[in-house]
């Protein structure tokens, strides 16, 4: 198949720019998108390369991302730097489903690749785009995820990682993971906002190529997530996608993947899409709810420290996904997370707090209503449960008190005497 031919577009006020050299924002302001002519594509020709391309064992397609290479980005080989990310799995929810309320609920498990979360496909992508544009050096504000992601794609690709994370603010779990891969790493005083917000000076002023998802490219990694669960549910689509929201970059990745399978007609109808917020870092949600213009929040806390994002980037490409799909936004307690948590992690499945905002906020979409108990549901998990080991140990020794998170469903550990009685007692 032929390339596609596509351009950078300004999502705020429609100016285009051709892909020559690096950009991140429009003149205007507006963060961009990559666009995509589809007149000569032929939907049905795409989507049976695709099939003939699921199951390689080795190479470039052996890649959840780059199995999808046409509408991810159709670059020359020689600059991709993968390391076969997504193949993710796509669970029945079990015990989570009822605990949702929900009789087909699925959850696809994005904390199984290879650096722990999603953001391995963006990642793969984004960094692709730096080596193909000659980057020396990349970087990165990051709650966590992002930066262990970016400090291993960036290792591979042969080019220095640089990330900024706000002191004293990150999972032990998520920033071992960019100190082992040998990213340079600037604590700054700070939230994740203030660390964004310097971060694009930095790039801006010393050359150094950014990979947060202001950039348009992590972006379109992103979208095979969605790609993928089609193809895993023989491309019957589900009724709804409910996935967390922090700095929005994912969730305009799904709806954006969605809207262009449904222009080439390869998906025939529109899913709905649920975005959840934590109550305390819930800036989008406050937005819909209460119909009133985007504001920031100055001070977002949550122990889901994957979307404790108080100015997120992407909102207003959120924003227009959500319209197009007639999707809707929520938001969720500390309490309602650590609870669902509990529920995703007696499933079997486990994931980190974060990630069972989807959980948690299918339950109260069911219970409001809005969404139906036999609807068919997909839940994205978007971190794997061990990228905050100490949110579970509280959790379950009831130790979140301060945070006002009781340990609703907590299974303590039992300290007893080294006695074959004790034993029994203990597990009676």
């Amino acid at each position: 198949m032929n390339v596609i031919p596509s351009h950078l577009e300004c999502v705020r006020c429609g100016k285009q720019y051709d892909l020559s050299k690096v950009r991140y924002n429009c003149d205007c302001g507006g963060i961009l998108d990559l666009v995509r002519d589809f007149s000569k594509v032929d939907g049905q020709e795409l989507k049976a390369l695709w099939e003939s391309r699921w199951g390689t064992k080795r190479g470039l397609y052996s890649s959840g991302v780059w199995r999808y290479k046409e509408l991810i980005l159709d670059i020359d080989e020689k600059y991709i730097v993968s390391r076969q990310e997504g193949n993710t799995r796509l669970y029945p929810a079990g015990k989570a489903g009822e605990y949702a309320g929900l009789k087909n609920f699925f959850l696809k498990h994005e904390g199984e690749n290879p650096t722990g979360s999603f953001k391995d496909r963006g990642m793969t992508c984004g960094v692709s785009a730096a080596k193909y544009y000659g980057a020396q050096q990349v970087a990165c504000a990051s709650t966590g995820n992002t930066s262990a992601s970016m400090a291993s794609y960036a290792d591979i690709g042969g080019m220095r990682s640089i990330i900024f994370i706000p002191e004293g603010k990150i999972a032990y779990g998520k920033l071992s993971q960019a100190l082992a891969f040998g990213g340079r790493t600037l604590q700054i005083k700070g939230n994740f906002d203030d660390a964004m917000e310097l971060v694009q000076n930095v790039c801006h002023e010393l050359n150094i190529y950014l990979l947060n998802s202001i950039n348009p490219f992590r972006i379109e990694g992103q979208k095979a997530i969605g790609f993928e669960v089609l193809q895993q549910l023989d491309w019957e689509v589900p009724d709804w996608f409910i996935i967390p929201g922090g700095n929005l970059g994912n969730n305009s990745a799904l709806t954006k993947g969605l809207e262009e399978l449904y222009k080439l007609g390869i998906i025939n109808k529109i899913p709905r899409v649920a975005v959840i917020q934590a109550a305390g870092a819930a800036p989008l949600a406050k937005m819909w709810k209460n119909h009133t213009p985007y504001e920031r929040v100055m001070n977002p806390e949550t122990i889901a420290t994957a979307i404790k994002i108080g100015n997120p980037i992407s909102w207003e490409k959120s924003l227009r996904g959500l319209k197009w799909c007639n999707g809707v936004v929520e938001d969720v307690t500390e309490q309602e997370i650590m609870d669902a948590k509990a529920w995703v992690d007696a499933a079997g499945i486990g994931a980190e707090p974060a990630s069972c905002c989807s959980v948690a906020g299918a339950k109260k979409l069911v219970d409001a209503g809005v969404i139906d108990p036999e609807a068919k549901v997909v839940g994205i998990l978007t971190g794997n449960m061990l990228k905050d080991p100490d949110a579970i140990i509280g959790y379950h020794k009831d130790e979140l008190g301060a945070l006002g998170i009781r340990g609703t469903y907590a299974n303590a550990p039992v300290v007893i005497e080294p006695t074959l009685e004790a034993v029994k007692a203990a597990i009676k």
